[in-house]
């Protein structure tokens, strides 16, 4: 078998060293963001001297306009665009900490009653010869792991939120000295919130492992599945972040177009129009508080599915710790290829027009992918022996480690593919998004009927991707090898997230710019910004699904093992009624999304319609309209709505669980998977390539796109309706569903000593 070149101390030292590096990094960023002052005065320089954007003259004072007015007038739309996001963000956790308290009491009653709440020993699960800790203690320690998992989670997203909106108002500012001065800021602002949440999932994960092996001890397996529940923790919040967060942005979005774009032909961003706040504030609560939960998520729960595979595979039984905590090294080393990717961005080349922004973030995911396929390799080669057993549904299979190491970089070149994919059909540049476009000439029935049929069509490469990167992850190393692919695709999380944030901002900067009335010159600017930001989101989502894909199957595969299921029969009438309703479920869930969205946005109309037809000299730009109101529609409602489908995603594992049982379960867990995939990247994608088409008409860069403009014509307006259709989709029910499908196997997983036991009550009666 072999040991492992890197000795014990040496991962627990890199591993904390490279969070600490990461936080740093980070902290280094915000300072350099912070650089840009938001009082009048001088207009603050990021220390770049004439680099990134020309020289450092504005263009304010070519066209004389009032510079100090307009920096105030940002400095307020700012401070009214951060106190509407922290304030829902506040109501959103105190609903949230509720569920989270009811949510661990109910863990702990489970998982104790497993044995009577018992304080002895047990046979351990995997080897009866061998004596275990009670189950009461991985009650305890799974409740405790599932609330440190939730408070990272949230703090995350709550973080990544007070950044953005710290930024926004920045980048419009810097917008004036030239767009390479406003991509950095906007990009080092993302760099904060992606470096500080994979630092921080990490290093609490790593804490609580090492705080957890005082009490275990050698009981590896009982150790590994009570961190189980940090995955739980971390998904668990992001669900209620995703759909919140989506439905507070989409009901905003929604009434502010259809009312200011299409009824009265004013700007997107007026100032007049009274949704605009909420629809800003709308981007920082879903986009970056959502997102950043929901990587978070998807993180945890990929070191936990490979940690639980591990700790009853030879690295589990012979305690080595090295290889043991392999999952955690290669996001240590993400850390530290993502912060040397990022100063391709920032520091290593100068973005000096507009059509260089969109390669400049390809680029980072080219090179953050290229570098961590090194990285890897090394990590593979010194972490790991050259050759140990990996535990496969009730046998050990043989493994070496360079077959490890192809598992990973396999997730890792397919989240690379997925991501690139995702780009060609939402992008304006490429023919996909230009035919939706080009529809828009016979009105909105034909956008809509293109904007389908795309999402539908961008489905096939990466469902073969996801398929590829399955089989061959689980040839060479079981469902471990699915796992640690997972963890391949989520390696560049820090610079995945800097990307994903980065949209939101720039959207922000654009909507700041308009309110502030700056010049046309400057709005170009941050739309140019803007437009590539929404691809780079897209791309983003496409990440998401894909590593939610693997992540579920991985933790599908620990389930199994867990509550001891020997095969999935698909021909038995108790899976495969499980498989069927599991199918149906991201249908139910994008059902309740998407009417949540409807009937917020409905109120959302009705408002702005009120305010326009009774608000004397609104119109005429005399008269304020009432901002407050439209927040508080989208923030009551984004509350009341998002209840329902977080209970349907958090109650089905438990009732089919305790009443049908484990080989039911485990069908419908099987079912949502394959359906939930496909309907989150049609979903996503078809948004995207709606908005983009609008897009593409409203600049008019090409002679095609002049023919359809300019905004306000018939094609224009179809192009909005299209939009706002894909609104829900691509922001709200596309990138929820792949919460659910992970949420429902980790818990599952962190169940399945209780389903095990006491499941299944309805079959023992019949």
């Amino acid at each position: 078998m072999g040991s492992s070149i890197l000795p014990d101390l040496g991962a627990e030292i890199l591993i904390p060293v490279c969070a600490v590096i990461g936080i740093v990094f980070s902290l280094a960023q915000w300072l350099l963001v912070s650089n840009v002052k938001l009082s009048p005065g001088s207009p603050g320089n990021n220390g770049a001297g004439g680099k990134n954007g020309y020289s450092d003259y504005l263009i304010e004072e070519e066209e004389g306009l009032n510079d100090h007015n307009v920096v105030i007038k940002c400095a307020e739309i700012q401070t009214a665009i951060s106190e509407g996001a922290t304030s829902f963000l506040f109501t959103e956790y105190q609903y949230v900490g509720i569920f989270m308290v009811a949510f661990a009491i109910l863990i702990f009653l489970f998982l104790g009653s497993v044995e009577g709440f018992s304080t002895k020993s047990q046979p351990c699960t995997y080897d009866k010869s061998k004596m275990c800790k009670p189950a009461l203690a991985t009650a305890i320690f799974s409740t405790v792991s599932f609330l440190l998992g939730a408070v990272t989670s949230v703090v995350s997203g709550f973080l990544g939120m007070k950044i953005a909106t710290y930024a926004n108002a920045r980048t419009t500012l810097e917008a004036r000295k030239g767009v390479g001065k406003a991509f950095i800021t906007a990009f080092r602002s993302g760099a904060v919130m992606g470096f500080l949440l994979a630092a921080n999932g990490l290093l609490v994960l790593y804490i609580a492992i090492n705080l957890f092996k005082l009490y275990y001890g050698d009981d590896w397996g009982g150790l590994f599945e009570a961190i189980t529940g940090y995955g739980l923790g971390g998904s668990s919040m992001a669900l209620f972040g995703r759909v919140g967060g989506g439905i507070y942005t989409k009901a905003a979005d929604v009434g502010a177009d259809l009312v200011g774009k299409v009824e009265r032909n004013i700007p997107e961003d007026d100032p007049r129009n009274p949704a605009v706040i909420a629809d800003n504030v709308g981007d920082n609560v879903g986009d970056i508080a959502g997102m950043g939960s929901d990587l978070f998520g998807s993180y945890a729960e990929s070191s936990c599915a490979a940690l639980v595979v591990a700790s009853i595979s030879s690295f589990g039984i012979n305690h080595e710790l090295t290889p043991m905590l392999y999952p955690l090294i290669i996001s240590s080393v993400g850390i530290i290829v993502c912060l040397i990717t990022t100063l391709f961005a920032t520091d290593f080349f100068e973005i000096k027009a507009v059509k260089e922004i969109e390669p400049s973030l390809k680029r980072q995911l080219i090179i953050s992918t290229v570098l961590m396929t090194i990285g890897i390799g090394i990590v593979s080669w010194v972490a790991l022996p050259s050759s140990f057993t990996i535990f496969n549904f009730g046998d050990q299979k043989a493994v070496k480690n360079w077959q490890l190491f192809l598992c990973v970089a396999v997730g890792l070149w397919a989240g690379l593919i997925i991501g690139f994919v995702t780009e060609y059909y939402t992008s304006n540049a490429y023919s996909p998004v230009q035919d939706v476009a080009d529809s828009c000439r016979t009105g909105a029935a034909t956008n809509v009927i293109f904007g389908l049929a795309l999402g539908y069509k961008s489905c096939i490469i990466p469902i073969f991707a996801i398929a590829m990167s399955i089989f061959v992850s689980f040839s060479f190393a079981a469902m471990y090898g699915i796992a640690v692919a997972a963890l391949g695709m989520l390696s560049t999380i820090a610079t995945g997230l800097a990307i994903d944030a980065y949209g939101p901002i720039s959207d922000n900067a654009g909507g700041i710019a308009e309110m502030a009335g700056m010049s046309h010159r400057i709005r170009e600017r941050t739309d140019a910004l803007d437009a590539a930001g929404n691809t780079t989101a897209a791309i983003g989502k496409g990440f998401a699904i894909g590593s939610a894909a693997l992540v579920s199957l991985a933790l599908f595969g620990a389930f199994v093992s867990r509550a001891a299921i020997s095969t999935v029969d698909v021909l038995t009438p108790k899976v495969f009624i499980g498989l069927l309703v599991g199918a149906m479920l991201p249908y139910w869930f994008s059902a309740m999304t998407m009417k949540s969205v409807g009937s917020a946005a409905l109120k959302m109309v009705e408002e702005v319609r009120r305010q326009f037809n009774t608000i004397p000299g609104l119109m005429e730009g005399t008269a304020k309209p009432d901002y407050a109101t439209c927040v508080k529609i989208s923030t009551d409602a984004s509350i009341k709505e998002m209840i329902p489908p977080g209970a349907l995603v958090m109650l089905t594992p438990l009732i089919v669980g305790i009443f049908f049982g484990v080989e039911t379960l485990s069908g419908v867990l099987a079912g949502s998977l394959v359906s939930g995939v496909q309907i989150a990247i049609s979903a996503s994608n078809t948004g995207g390539a709606w908005d983009n088409a609008k897009k593409y008409i409203e600049a008019g860069a090409l002679e095609h796109a002049r023919t359809l403009g300019p905004k306000g014509s018939e094609p224009h307006k179809a192009a909005v309706i299209g939009d706002t259709i894909g609104d829900p989709l691509k922001d709200t029910s596309g990138p929820s569903l792949n919460i659910l499908i992970k949420l429902m196997a980790v818990e599952s997983l962190v169940f399945a000593p209780f389903f095990a036991t006491h499941g299944g009550l309805l079959f023992k009666i019949f």
